[in-house]
């Protein structure tokens, strides 16, 4: 039996990630900050440290043999997009300590979570954007410090491999989603923002919905049942370059929204308004996802919407019974929550 370790353990993947490997019959240590927000830890061990000290990353990391590191600072567009150097300087520290604590402690495996947002704003111009390459990160211009800050993690491993014999491996996340994430609050993604806004707009009696922008800017986007298999797969391999795992499915944040309408068996109207939106255009080239691991994503959009629109609609009508009764909730408001933060 191996001693996992997975930083984040008390975020999205990080949470799902542990109770995956758990059923593989892995023995898992989760570390993070803080516990998982809607269900208990499956982790043998929960280890609550702050990964930006080195000390904290010696402890996490002590008689573990793989690592997947998690453990981030991050959130939506609208919070990626207004926290540069926060962002910056937190992650970098933990990416720098848990890779060296790893290597100090003996470690033989570490996997590092990259993201697309490493991809140049110069190649996510158009909304019908070429699926991206792996090789297309360069020459680098990523559009935020959070893509920047990962880009250079990347290198980082590599040179952890190169000098050290420390085997790293690199995944590229576009847009995870699911069930048991931030939903609320201002660092929920675009998928989590729209289930909750037409949740409450179908609670209010309400049709209308706010998006940011005027809805045409495309992603792909992956469900978290996939994401997890493509992790361990991609642990278990033997390939040691960055490689993308997500959808290629292009859809504008117009047809996510009419897809979480149907899933909740609504119509809607849409209210464009400012906010942030990222780059024009995203998409994942997955060739070299089916050539390495000889596998890709499964679950359809409609379907992982499906799935994630029924969970939030639960914690929006909890929130509102625990506001109704006076009791504090996770929404102050819930029709003023229709019109806050989100990634769409």
């Amino acid at each position: 039996m191996k001693r996992v370790l997975v930083t984040g353990a008390g975020g999205f993947i990080g949470h799902h990630l542990v109770s995956y490997l758990k059923k593989k019959g892995e023995w898992v240590r989760g570390a993070d900050l803080k516990y998982p927000e809607y269900e208990p830890s499956a982790a043998d061990d929960f280890a609550l440290l702050d990964l930006r000290r080195w000390e904290n990353c010696l402890k996490a990391t002590d008689g573990i043999d793989e690592v997947y590191a998690l453990a981030a600072d991050m959130g939506g567009m609208g919070f990626i997009s207004a926290h540069h150097a926060e962002i910056l300087r937190n992650n970098s520290l933990i990416n720098i300590h848990t890779i060296d604590a790893a290597r100090e402690n003996g470690a033989k495996r570490y996997l590092y979570t990259s993201s697309a947002c490493v991809y140049p704003e110069y190649r996510q111009t158009d909304p019908n954007v070429t699926p991206l390459k792996e090789e297309d990160a360069y020459p680098a211009q990523p559009q935020d410090a959070y893509g920047w800050e990962k880009l250079v993690t990347e290198h980082l491993c590599i040179h952890y491999r190169e000098d050290y014999g420390l085997e790293t491996r690199i995944v590229r996340f576009h847009n995870i989603f699911g069930p048991l994430g931030t939903w609320d609050g201002g660092r929920e993604k675009a998928p989590a923002a729209l289930c909750r806004k037409v949740s409450l707009a179908r609670l209010n009696g309400q049709s209308e919905i706010e998006i940011w922008g005027d809805g045409e800017q495309t992603r792909s986007f992956c469900y978290i049942d996939d994401c997890l298999e493509g992790i361990y797969r991609l642990m278990r391999s033997d390939y040691r370059e960055p490689l993308n795992l997500g959808q290629d499915r292009l859809v504008t944040i117009n047809q996510l929204a009419d897809i979480v309408a149907a899933a909740a068996g609504v119509s809607i109207t849409k209210k464009h308004v400012a906010g942030p939106q990222g780059v024009r255009g995203r998409n994942s080239d997955n060739t070299r996802l089916r050539e390495v691991l000889h596998w890709e994503p499964e679950i359809t959009l409609e379907e992982g919407l499906r799935r994630t629109y029924l969970w939030i609609d639960q914690q929006v009508r909890a929130a509102d019974r625990r506001i109704a009764s006076g009791s504090s909730g996770t929404l102050e408001n819930p029709s003023s929550a229709v019109r806050r933060g989100s990634a769409s």
